[in-house]
């Protein structure tokens, strides 16, 4: 069998910007990393996909609360929000990588798997969220609507402006990875965990109940990573290289990176705790279990990311 990626697809990666939301500019998005994602397939690559939804959610929330204001429509529960997110974006990208594999010629189908993923129903996160969903706001904006939801907590995000933030438990096993594993066997590219999974918690010896959560897609992608076998890890980002010192006079793009030297920036405190630290710990995570490597990058340089002319890389 060809060597096994997996490749973590970013959120925020599929939302341009504020004023470019709707489903048709981000299935443009998913079509411009589908062409990335078959340049690694052409180059003998077996890829599973994975992605983030914390615009995606963010935005199924805010729907369910103006439709029961204006029309009285029952909400809907966050991790249905999950779910129906996953979904979606895994039927997007599905048909992108499907047309683009088409167009070249290239004798690969793709399925998307509806993934549930286990938490525990006592990790901390439930009391402390941490996980930003939906779109950044100003301050003002922020201050305005802790007033309509006092329930609601936002943290600034990596300068960008503030977010809603939900829980975020850390996964413990990905129900479904014996069905992805058949798929990987059977040649198929594979989407999978969307949106970090469908956060359940066990309510018997076999037997599970939803919880209202987002996973960090991260997390759930080197948890994954690890039960399926995968040697690399590449998760995508909005920058082309991981940087010390971000946004700072002496700012610095890191290329090659040990483990060892990666656990000390991580004492430094030089990732933010909402954006990059998650990747890394994540990152970390894998390479402490059986992955050999790990690539950081934006999805157009994945190309040359994979032969070592792009990204950030961490290696044992």
């Amino acid at each position: 069998m060809e060597k096994l990626v997996i490749v973590a697809i970013g959120g925020n990666s599929l939302v341009k910007d504020n004023g470019r939301n709707t489903i048709q500019d981000q299935y443009e998005a998913v079509c411009e990393t589908a062409v990335n994602i078959a340049d690694m397939v052409q180059e003998g690559y077996n890829v599973v996909v994975t992605h983030g939804n914390g615009p995606q959610v963010g935005f199924a929330l805010q729907r369910c609360e103006i439709a029961n204001e204006v029309s009285g429509m029952p909400t809907i529960p966050l991790v249905n929000c999950v779910a129906d997110t996953q979904g979606g974006i895994g039927y997007q990208i599905q048909q992108a990588l499907t047309n683009e594999f088409a167009k070249r010629g290239i004798n690969k189908k793709v399925a998307s798997v509806i993934t549930q993923v286990e938490v525990s129903k006592d990790d901390p996160n439930f009391q402390n969220p941490t996980k930003p969903v939906g779109s950044f706001f100003t301050l003002e904006q922020a201050e305005e609507m802790r007033k309509e939801h006092p329930d609601w907590v936002f943290i600034e995000d990596s300068g960008r402006g503030y977010r809603r933030v939900v829980p975020s438990p850390k996964p413990t096993d990905i129900v479904e990875k014996d069905a992805i594993k058949s798929l990987i066997e059977a040649g198929y590219v594979v989407v999978a965990v969307g949106g970090g999974g469908i956060p359940v918690v066990k309510s018997g010896e076999n037997t599970y109940d939803g919880i209202d959560a987002v996973i960090d897609k991260d997390f759930a992608t080197s948890l994954l990573a690890e039960q399926i076998d995968a040697q690399t890890l590449i998760i995508t980002t909005g920058v082309p290289q991981v940087c010390i010192n971000f946004g700072k006079p002496n700012q610095k793009a890191l290329e090659r990176i040990t483990v060892e030297e990666t656990k000390q920036y991580v004492r430094e405190e030089h990732f933010a705790k909402g954006s990059m630290l998650p990747k890394i710990e994540a990152s970390l995570s894998f390479l402490e279990k059986n992955g050999s490597s790990v690539i950081i990058t934006n999805p157009e340089s994945l190309k040359d990311a994979i032969t070592n002319k792009a990204g950030t890389h961490i290696v044992k």
